[in-house]
């Protein structure tokens, strides 16, 4: 099973993030459905990790916060954009609960987490994004775009499971904050 804990967003917040997926040929635009902000991969685990996952999470305490989007930007590795992101506001409330996810994670037998945290909502994979001068103009007309903020009362559990032409999402648990 391979799974991921996130924060499923509001629909009306992905109705505003499904408007900038659009006037970019050769983008893989992710589904309005799969619109989330990942606080941590954890990648195939076994069915009883998986429950050990559960429990972690379960016993997690945490607050609700408000959450903003703002801007879009591009992933880049060995020099190459990848991704196209909206960007989220950092906010106290959205560290902390991260660095509690974190912690209960490991506490579950899961491996430190290597990259550094920076929160963000894919909206398109680029690998098939050849012409430059398009994406400098997609960023440029879309670089202000801001939503929120919204009231996030929950964490979510998704499994995940690659497909041709997008991966599926399953929301498995949601885990309330106080």
């Amino acid at each position: 099973m391979r799974l991921f804990v996130g924060i499923d967003l509001p629909w009306d917040l992905r109705e505003k993030l499904s408007l900038l997926c659009r006037g970019l040929p050769g983008a893989r635009w992710v589904p309005e459905e799969n619109l989330h902000l990942t606080l941590r991969f954890i990648g195939e685990v076994a069915p009883n990790q998986a429950e050990d996952i559960d429990m972690a999470l379960a016993a997690l305490r945490g607050r609700k916060f408000p959450l903003s989007l703002a801007g879009v930007a591009t992933l880049t590795r060995q020099g190459r954009e990848v991704a196209l992101y909206a960007g989220v506001e950092r906010s106290a409330g959205l560290e902390h609960l991260q660095a509690k996810v974190e912690t209960a994670l490991q506490r579950a037998g899961l491996a430190p987490e290597r990259r550094r945290f920076m929160p963000h909502v894919t909206l398109a994979r680029l690998e098939n994004v050849a012409v430059e001068q398009k994406l400098a103009g997609y960023l440029q007309a879309n670089n202000l775009f801001r939503a929120g903020p919204v009231e996030i009362a929950e964490l979510t559990l998704f499994s995940s499971q690659l497909g041709k032409e997008a991966a599926v999402y399953t929301a498995e648990v949601g885990y309330p904050l106080g």
